[in-house]
Formats: structure tokens, sequence, C-alpha cells
């Protein structure tokens, strides 16, 4: 049986990351949230337009739905299946890396945690199955963030909630902490959220490419990174393998 045609998928990519948020994105936009390179796009976007599923505004020059297609609006992976398909892995990675497990998507303007791991002790632990995380304050968030260029924008005009003295307090920072993400495939946190924790996410695809979660570890910043508090390796190895194992599931490329 021939395998996937690789332009179909990502065509169908660029109409879900438009039938998110305000719909409105320009060329560079959806290149960047995609990782496509920009000419890619813009050819599979000059298609679109030719055949009536996206629509260019004169004025601005970015794209939207076309009429045809404004059905997709709704078109978010069910986060059940996002839950399904990765709760194997997400057993594994807590296994693997003996912290708490955690799954997210976006809701009204949050993390929300649809799937969480104990770490594997006898400690008392919360289950976070629910809820609504910080999006700019947590690993899980920043590589939301990072690949939805829609998404971000909003956040950034907005003001960003201080937690900690270490909370990402301005707009520009937090560009160049999505910037960093995109280039390293990875996040981190480290007593963003809440004193002497830290945590290390990495994205979930679906067909395309399209980021449709993320998946981390979080725990006590001694454990989670080294003397000098940075991310440790190892554990960012086993995360970054748990997001592609996850993401293969989904029908992303190798």
């Amino acid at each position: 049986m021939p395998g996937p045609v690789q332009s179909i998928e990502r065509a169908a990519a660029i109409l879900r990351l438009l039938a998110r948020g305000s719909g409105r994105l320009g060329v560079g936009e959806i290149a960047s949230s995609l990782e496509l390179a920009k000419g890619t796009a813009h050819g599979i976007l000059r298609t679109l337009q030719a055949v009536g599923f996206v629509e260019q505004d004169p004025a601005t020059g970015k794209y939207q739905l076309g009429a045809a297609l404004l059905h997709l609006g709704t078109s978010y992976l069910d986060v059940n299946e996002l839950r399904s398909r990765a709760i194997n892995w997400a057993d594994a990675l807590a296994s693997r890396s003996g912290e708490a497990v955690r799954i997210g998507a976006v809701a009204e303007g949050s993390v929300l945690v649809v799937h969480h791991v104990f770490r594997p002790d006898d400690t008392l632990q919360t289950l976070d199955v629910g809820t609504l995380l910080p999006l700019h304050a947590t690993a899980l968030g920043k590589v939301l963030l990072a690949y939805d260029t829609d998404l971000a924008a909003t956040v950034q005009r907005g003001a960003l909630e201080s937690f900690t003295r270490r909370t990402i307090g301005g707009t520009q920072a937090l560009a160049r902490v999505l910037a960093e993400v995109r280039d390293a495939g990875w996040a981190a946190e480290v007593e963003e959220s809440m004193p002497g924790e830290a945590g290390i996410a990495a994205p979930i695809r679906s067909y395309g490419g399209l980021v449709v979660g993320a998946i981390g570890v979080s725990g006590a910043v001694e454990r989670i990174c080294d003397s000098r508090s940075r991310p440790n390796s190892t554990v960012v190895g086993y995360v970054r393998d748990a997001a592609r194992a996850v993401s293969r599931d989904l029908g992303a490329a190798r």
C-alpha cells in the first residue's frame, strides 16, 4: 500500500491551524507554527486559495478558512483521543524519570491537564486532571504557545501574571523564550509557577506536524535540574522520546 502524501498532510495541518483562535494568520506565522519553510507554506496556501479552501484578506495579506470549510472551526483533536493514545507512554515516562507526568492541551486560554501519572513513590500526591495551568509559566504551556502563533499573540497582548520572582514578566522576554523552545524542540520551567518546582515538556504532534498537546515531567528542582539549575539532559531525553512516541501513534511523520 502507498504511504501518506506529505503535501496533503501539511495542507490539512494548515487548515486545522486556521480553524483555531481568530483564524487569521500570515504566511510566516503558519510556517513557524508548523516548522515549514516559508516558501513551502506559501505554495500550499496558494493552492488552497485556488480551490476555495482558504481566503486571503487583501488589506492584511493574512489567510483564513474559506466559506466552504468554516465547519472546520471545531476541528481540535479530541482530548479523549489524545489521552488514550498517550497513556502507555506517560506511564513509561514516569517509570523512567521517577517523576510525575502530565499531558496538557489548550483550553480557555490555559493549559488543561488531560492526563496525570503520579510520581512512582509512596509520597502523598494530588491528581491534577482537569486543572488549568498558566501558559507562560509552565513548561507545558510554553510548548503550546511556541507552536501556536495566534495563541501566543493573544497571551502577549494581556498582562502576564506573576507567580514567583522567576515568572516571565514581559512580552519580549516571552517571545525570546518561545523562539528558544522552537529551536530546541522542548521547554523548561524552573520555579516559575511554584517555588522549589521545575518541569520539562515537549510537543505532541498529529498528522502534518500540527502540535495538539504537550507531555512533560514535573518535580523538585534538585531532581529535575543539575546543581546550576539547568534541566537534566537525561530527563530531557526521556521527555522528548515520549513525545515522539505519542506523536507517532497520532500519525505524525517520524
